[in-house]
């Protein structure tokens, strides 16, 4: 690539075209050439994770001097990568906290940016968000810190959106006016990669930090918002002429793993709701993150890559594949001679958690232009502080393609498009029930479990091993559902309540092993959501002991699906026993999800959660191994 390219020109495009995969690669060759002999920016680089963000400024003649990184994997990557002969010639790594680094060289720029985990969407789903009042959340503080020392004429932060509305806009103030008290200037825009040659939408809130001189965002390079006519960079076209030295398995394993033939590119798990159509929704609407089965379209670029999920979380390939490790570099625009330290999992952890090199070598190629006025081996085209982008608007437009995308697929696979069809089927059986959970003394052995499908009703009853006397609840929706039947009617005649937790699990294993739905959850909707089902017990009160008027309360619309006071749990528990805690124990050992501020930081001390009416957990949730 030669030098003179112009974003934009002819030749540009046509290099483009020719290079596919490898344009980057092309591209960041020609950036490095061109500053080559410019005059060096001495970098200190904070939070520095695998490197994404200080390839591109390095490439762009700033000399990272100092990374500083507390995480080891993350360290050896920036440590095999470092050294003469290495990406990062000159760079000093730090594994340590950044509490504990102090430098006393002169430092031109700062770049960097503190874990986002307490800003981003899976904390909010997760009740609310901490924002600074999570330990990783005043990490920035050591930032100001450093800042306020070391005083360079600016400095890059980089951080998730959410950052800007945490805690009704309080954390977002608190990080301006630290800035701004030590004089910088502040610049910031939240931008997708995508629009800058990146083959992956990702939103992340940028802020230039200046002492002296203005500064302006570079345009988007690529997609409508530019003024290039380039396309956006498709996965399809990263992928091109890949090397793939591992070949990963032709499909996904689990549960779940046969359902991600059948999805269309570009759609997830939601593919299989009731909303999109579907005639057999096995998940409810938004009951799962967006990541979970979804599976990439090859002619766009990919959704967010995670820095951690589960078998299920996406992006796949098209092929209805995991990806491979050289493909995630390349969807995230990493050299493919970038060498990352560690197994899959840990790599792709380093990778979700980077900025891709590509926007951040935009980035720095304007910020060399405008602030160190060392010129530009590209023309860029710089937004106007009131100029706006499309991107939040071409997300919403997308998802009503996918929708229609989703239809046209269901008609071909299933010949119609209908929902409600699913209709239980007559069972009975003995079982033995075990989930692992921490209940083992408390096992009751052998249980009968029998369901009748009627014309407008199922009728699920667990017998146990004693106990006369029947409890017994209804569960209707609250408009409508998926099921042909109007009403399940489950009993139970246990006395204690772990019964109350096998009867439920019992109709959970029917909703999955007849293709119903795949847990209680999605028959009953997201607890963030109004619900879809209302739950009545019949009017048995003066037959339930202590306990289970206790449990009735607390599973009911009154103190599910919300953050309560401690105050008024622990005044409905001492009904039945003295300490609160040992009961709410009690109730999540058997699967009851219940929450608090030492499970989920993003509640406040002194209150609770109780996401649902029913028991959610198992062996393998998440929650099951937090201590109230």
């Amino acid at each position: 690539m030669q030098l003179n390219f112009i974003l934009g020109s002819e030749q540009l495009k046509s290099e483009i075209i020719k290079d596919k995969g490898q344009w980057i690669s092309s591209f960041s060759s020609a950036v490095q050439d061109y500053f080559s002999n410019k005059k060096k920016v001495k970098t200190l680089s904070l939070f520095s994770g695998a490197g994404g963000m200080d390839i591109g400024f390095h490439d762009a003649g700033f000399d990272i001097v100092e990374s500083v990184e507390i995480e080891k994997v993350f360290s050896k990557t920036l440590e095999l990568n470092s050294g003469p002969g290495n990406y990062f010639e000159s760079a000093n790594v730090n594994c340590i906290d950044i509490k504990e680094f102090d430098l006393e060289d002169e430092i031109d720029l700062i770049i960097g940016g503190p874990p986002c985990q307490t800003f981003s969407a899976a904390g909010r789903r997760a009740s609310g968000v901490a924002g600074t009042s999570d330990e990783r959340g005043i990490l920035f503080i050591e930032y100001v810190r450093l800042l306020r020392k070391l005083s360079p004429k600016g400095f890059v932060f980089e951080n998730v959106y959410g950052i800007i509305g945490a805690q009704n806009g309080e954390a977002w103030n608190e990080i301006v006016q630290a800035f701004s008290e030590l004089g910088y200037k502040l610049h910031y825009r939240i931008l997708d990669a995508a629009d800058y040659g990146v083959p992956q939408h990702r939103e992340r809130l940028l802020i230039v930090g200046l002492k002296n001189g203005e500064y302006k965002f570079p345009r988007p390079t690529h997609g409508p918002d530019s003024i290039t006519g380039l396309k956006h960079f498709s996965a399809e076209e990263a992928l091109c002429n890949i090397n793939n030295n591992v070949v990963e398995k032709s499909n996904l394993n689990g549960e779940f793993g046969h359902l991600l033939k059948d999805i269309p590119p570009g759609l997830n798990y939601s593919f299989y709701t009731e909303k999109l159509g579907h005639p057999n929704p096995i998940f409810a609407w938004r009951s799962k993150f967006s990541d979970f089965l979804y599976k990439a379209d090859n002619k766009r670029p990919v959704r967010t890559i995670k820095a951690q999920g589960g078998q299920y979380t996406g992006p796949f390939h098209w092929e209805s594949r995991p990806f491979t490790i050289p493909e995630f570099k390349r969807l995230q625009t990493f050299p493919d001679s970038y060498e990352i330290f560690g197994g899959k999992g840990k790599v792709v952890h380093q990778i979700g958690n980077s900025v891709p090199p590509q926007l951040s070598r935009i980035l720095a190629i304007s910020i060399k232009e405008q602030v160190f006025e060392q010129g530009s081996p590209v023309k860029l085209e710089y937004l106007s502080p009131s100029a706006e982008l499309t991107f939040r608007k071409r997300k919403r437009d997308l998802t009503k393609s996918y929708a229609e995308k989703a239809k046209l697929a269901i008609d071909s696979l299933y010949g119609f498009v209908n929902s409600s069809v699913s209709k239980f089927v007559s069972a009975s059986l003995s079982f033995n029930f075990s989930d692992k959970l921490i209940i083992e003394e408390n096992d009751k052995g052998a249980y009968h479990g029998k369901i009748t499908a009627l014309e407008d009703e199922v009728n699920v009853r667990v017998y146990g091993k004693k106990g006369e006397i029947w409890k017994t609840l209804t569960i209707s929706p609250v408009r409508s559902w998926s099921l042909t039947e109007k009403r399940i009617t489950l009993s139970w005649n246990g006395e204690e309540i772990i019964d109350y937790v096998i009867a439920w699990k019992f109709l959970e294993f029917q909703l999955r092993v007849q293709n119903i739905k795949s847990d209680l959850v999605q028959l009953a909707g997201y607890y963030q959501y109004q619900p879809n089902i209302k739950i009545k017990w019949c009017d048995v009160s003066s037959n339930l002991n202590k306990d289970y008027q206790v449990l009735k309360l607390l599973t009911s619309n009154e103190f599910t699906r919300k953050v309560k006071d401690k105050n008024d749990i622990f005044n409905l528990i001492q009904q039945s026993e003295n300490d609160p805690i040992s009961f709410l124990r009690r109730l999540k050992n058997m699967g009851v999800d219940v929450r608090n501020s030492n499970t989920n930081s993003m509640i406040e001390n002194g209150k609770f959660l109780i996401p649902y009416e029913f028991p959610t957990l198992y062996y393998k949730s998440v929650q099951i191994n937090k201590e109230l």
